[in-house]
């Protein structure tokens, strides 16, 4: 018998390598908005997937690693788009076609590895949990900084020298985070409610900025949860 007989195929070996890392993550994150997150071992998660601890180990750190596996993946997309975004849209338009062009892909991507319901009960249970909270802000905090590290490049500034590209990026992603928090408190979690909702939040951003509150806007409506 050769080698090749008894050796996988590459494409096999990587398949079958994601589909254990999909599991153990679904498993994690059924656990943890069922039981608690503090409350969960590891233990519990590898034996609902059936695997050994050093299995889990080899794929993820800690269980906080996992809680993040999801999150992740989104900030991933989020910043390709970014990436691809062409040189000559304004850096707020940029980002925000960045944004609406990773939500064309993204849910799919998401749907992978877990349920989108899953998914938004576990932003449930990390905004919820205060040592998962401290970890996503902190995540949070780090992507700005790579957001305003491209912004930078794109315009041509220094980043230490000119603070536009970190107060641009931080009021963008504050958007980015009370559209999260909205969507995850209401009862539509699709894909075409976040957009929605999103570019809402986004076309308040400059009038938020710069009109005067006290003054009615013409077709203002009131965007609840």
């Amino acid at each position: 018998m050769t080698t090749d007989q008894v050796t996988p195929p590459i494409g096999l070996r990587q398949r079958k390598k994601q589909r254990t890392r999909d599991a153990l993550i679904r498993a994690s994150l059924e656990l943890f908005v069922t039981q608690g997150y503090e409350d969960t071992t590891i233990d519990e998660i590898t034996d609902a997937v059936e695997v050994s601890q050093r299995t889990f180990f080899r794929y993820f750190a800690n269980k906080e690693e996992v809680a993040f596996a999801v999150q992740e993946l989104a900030e991933a997309y989020f910043y390709a788009a970014l990436l691809e975004r062409p040189a000559h849209e304004a850096p707020l338009t940029a980002l925000r076609n960045g944004v609406f062009a990773a939500w064309d892909t993204i849910n799919e991507a998401i749907q992978e590895v877990v349920p989108l319901e899953l998914h938004m009960r576990t932003f449930r249970l990390i905004e919820s949990t205060p040592s998962l909270l401290a970890v996503h802000l902190r995540r949070h905090a780090e992507l700005e900084a790579r957001f305003a590290q491209v912004i930078a490049g794109r315009e041509g500034v220094d980043p230490e020298l000119d603070p536009r590209p970190r107060v641009l990026v931080a009021a963008f992603g504050g958007v980015m985070r009370v559209a999260s928090r909205a969507w995850s408190e209401g009862e539509d979690w699709t894909t075409a409610a976040i957009r929605d909702l999103t570019e809402s939040y986004l076309d308040l951003l400059a009038p938020a900025l710069a009109d005067d509150w006290h003054r009615p806007r013409v077709g203002a409506t009131r965007h609840a949860p």
